[in-house]
C-alpha cells in the first residue's frame, strides 16, 4: 500500500512538473509581448507593494518612485529595455576615408580595455567598399552571432549594409562622420602624395608626384575626377549598383533615407569634439572618458596630411559647378543640419559659453505618468479546489487577493 501511494505521489509530482514547464513556456511567450515599462512596474510591485504609480511614490513627490525606477531600468543602472542591451551592443562605424575617422577610432582603441568592449577592424580586399552577396551573408552572420566580442565597435571603409534584409531582428547601430566634399577630396589628393604624421615613412601610391590639385583639375586628371569626389553619398547609399554611379540623384535620396532611418549619429569633421561628447553621453558604458581623452591627449591631432595646398578660387568654382559636387554637398548639408539639431537638443555649454565652457548633457526631460491599468503578471493556483489547477494570467494588481499565490 505504501509503495502504491509513493508511486502515485511520484507520478503526481512528475505531472505537476510537466504542467509547470508548459505554463512557463506560455508565460514567457506572453511576457515577451508586454511593454518593458509594464514589466518594470511589475518588478516594482514585487519589490515594494506600497508603490503608488498614480501619484506619490515611495514617500517622495508625485510618482517619483515609479519614474525613477523606469528611468533607471529598475536597478539604478541605465537600461534601454529588453530590445537593447548595452552589454551586447554592436556599433558599426563604416568610415568614409579622410573625414577624421582615425582620430575617433583611436579613442575607441584607447578606451576599450578600460571600459570593457571590443574594437574590430573590417579589412576588405583591395580596400573595396562593397561586398559580394556571399560576403554580405558572412559579414552579417559574424557580426550578429559573435557573442564573445560583444559589446563591439566594428570599423572599416565599407558601404552601408541593411541587416534587416537578412532577417536580423537586433539591428546594429550605425555611426559615421562626414566632411565638406571638396575639403575631403583635397585632403585625399595630397594624402596619397605626401602621407601623414601617423606613418610618415610609409610610401604612398602617388609619392613623388608634385602635381598640385589646381593643376590636376586643369588637366582633368583622374585623381581629381568626379569618381573620387563621389564617395560620401555611395557610402551611405549602400550596395545597390546605382549607388556607385557618380551623380545619380536616386543614390542621394537613398543615402538620405538610410541616414535618417538607420544611423544613430552622423557627425561632421570640424565638430569632432561635439561628436565625441554626444557618443559619450549616449553610451557612457562604452565611451566613458572619451571627451577628456580627446581634449587632453594626442588623438585630436592624429593623422594630419603632411603637406597640402589650398585650391584656387577658379578651381573651387569649377568643382562646385559639377553635378557630383552639388549632390555630395546637398547630402553633407542634410547630415550637418541633423547633427546640429541633435547637438542643440542634447548638449549645453556651462560657464561663459565659449571655448572654455564645459559641455554637459541636458539630462532627462521626460517621465512616465498616468499608467493604467496597474498590471501584475502571475502564475496562479486555485487553493480552494479539491483538484489543484494551475494557470497564468495578466491581472490588475489587488493587494488583498487571497485566492492566488503570486510567484
Amino acid at each position: 500500500m505504501w509503495a502504491l501511494g509513493s508511486r502515485t505521489w511520484t507520478l503526481g509530482l512528475t505531472a505537476l512538473a510537466l504542467i509547470l514547464l508548459l505554463l512557463y513556456g506560455r508565460l514567457a511567450a506572453q511576457l515577451s509581448q508586454l511593454h518593458p515599462a509594464t514589466l518594470q512596474l511589475t518588478t516594482a510591485r514585487r519589490l515594494s507593494p506600497n508603490l503608488d504609480v498614480s501619484g506619490g511614490g515611495w514617500g517622495g513627490g508625485p510618482g517619483e518612485g515609479a519614474q525613477s525606477l523606469l528611468a533607471s531600468g529598475g536597478g539604478g543602472a541605465f537600461s534601454l529595455g529588453a530590445d537593447f542591451d548595452p552589454s551586447r551592443a554592436v556599433i558599426i562605424y563604416n568610415r568614409v576615408p579622410k573625414t577624421g575617422s582615425t582620430t575617433f577610432i583611436g579613442l575607441a582603441y584607447d578606451l576599450c580595455a578600460t571600459n570593457g568592449f571590443h574594437v574590430l577592424h573590417v579589412n576588405t580586399t583591395k580596400n573595396s567598399p562593397t561586398l559580394s552577396l556571399t560576403d554580405q551573408v558572412r559579414f552579417v552572420s559574424n557580426v550578429t552571432n559573435w557573442d564573445q566580442k560583444k559589446p563591439a565597435i566594428y570599423h572599416g571603409h565599407i558601404a552601408f549594409l541593411d541587416f534587416s534584409r537578412f532577417g536580423v531582428l537586433r539591428q546594429p547601430l550605425y555611426i559615421n562622420i562626414l566632411r565638406e566634399p571638396l575639403e575631403r577630396l583635397v585632403s585625399y589628393y595630397y594624402f596619397i602624395r605626401y602621407g601623414d604624421d601617423l606613418r610618415p615613412h610609409l610610401v604612398r601610391k602617388r609619392m613623388g608626384n608634385k602635381m598640385t590639385f589646381d593643376e590636376c583639375v586643369a588637366r582633368q586628371h583622374v585623381d581629381c575626377s568626379a569618381q573620387h569626389l563621389w564617395l560620401q553619398v555611395p557610402f551611405f547609399c549602400g550596395h545597390h549598383a546605382d549607388c556607385w554611379e557618380a551623380g545619380n540623384p536616386w543614390a542621394l535620396e537613398e543615402a538620405k533615407r538610410n541616414l535618417a532611418h538607420h544611423y544613430f549619429l552622423v557627425g561632421v569633421t570640424d565638430q569632432m569634439e561635439d561628436f565625441v561628447a554626444l557618443m559619450e553621453f549616449a553610451f557612457p558604458s562604452l565611451f566613458r572618458g572619451a571627451s577628456r581623452l580627446y581634449r587632453t591627449g594626442k588623438k585630436s591631432h592624429l593623422r594630419k596630411t603632411a603637406q597640402k595646398f589650398l585650391p584656387s578660387e577658379e578651381t573651387i568654382a569649377k568643382i562646385q559647378s559639377t553635378k557630383v559636387w552639388q549632390l555630395e554637398h546637398e547630402f553633407y548639408e542634410f547630415a550637418q543640419r541633423q547633427f546640429q539639431w541633435a547637438r542643440r537638443r542634447t548638449l549645453q555649454t556651462l560657464g561663459d559659453g565659449g571655448a572654455n565652457g564645459r559641455v554637459v548633457d541636458r539630462g532627462q526631460n521626460f517621465n512616465f505618468e498616468k499608467i493604467k491599468p496597474d498590471v501584475y503578471v502571475c502564475v496562479c493556483m486555485d487553493v480552494h479546489s479539491e483538484t489543484a489547477m494551475l494557470w497564468y494570467d495578466v491581472l490588475p494588481y489587488v493587494e488583498s487577493r487571497t485566492t492566488y499565490h503570486f510567484l
